[in-house]
This record gives structure tokens, C-alpha cells and sequence, in this order.
């Protein structure tokens, strides 16, 4: 097993396209995005059930090596003061197959 640093995002799905090209930006080799996330934050509660999309929420899911952590972090900062969102970093293992 290899140590690396789990990232999970979550902004508003209009803003998904702009985030996963700044992950891009930064070396982010993959990721798993899981849209229609639900669930109850600052600005209330969240789900992705209207027509329109404004309110739906996406959840965005990668891993990388502890040295690029804070590329990635000040890369998607940005988006994040701006439009509002959650990023969590925790410590995980990689399984290598």
C-alpha cells in the first residue's frame, strides 16, 4: 500500500466543468465525480431534484501523493472562495494491484 492524501470536493454542479479542468490544471491524474449530492450545509438544504439544476450539488472524489497536495489545494481555492463548496483532505492508502 502506498500513503496518500484522499480529497473530496463538493460544489454546486454548474461549477463541476471549472473545477474538474483546474484538477486537470494541476496534475490530477483521475478522479470519480457523483453528481445529484444531497444533503444540508451553510446555505441549508441541497438536493438536485428541480428542472433548472441551480441547486444540485456534485461530489467529487480523488487521491494524490502528500507532495502535490498543495498544488491541487491552492489551484481549486479559488473556486471555492468564489462560489462556495467544501473540500475535505484526510489521510487514506492506496491499494496497489
Amino acid at each position: 500500500m502506498m500513503p496518500v492524501k484522499k480529497i473530496e470536493i463538493i460544489v454546486d454542479e454548474l461549477q463541476l466543468p471549472t473545477l474538474l479542468n483546474l484538477l486537470d490544471q494541476a496534475g490530477v491524474s483521475g478522479y470519480t465525480v457523483i453528481k445529484d449530492a444531497t444533503g444540508k450545509g451553510d446555505r441549508g438544504v441541497r438536493g438536485g431534484g428541480d428542472l433548472t439544476r441551480v441547486f444540485a450539488n456534485s461530489y467529487v472524489l480523488t487521491a494524490c501523493p502528500e507532495d502535490k497536495l498543495d498544488l491541487i489545494v491552492e489551484t481549486i481555492r479559488p473556486i471555492l472562495k468564489q462560489r462556495g463548496g467544501v473540500c475535505l483532505v484526510s489521510e487514506a492508502q492506496w491499494i496497489i494491484h
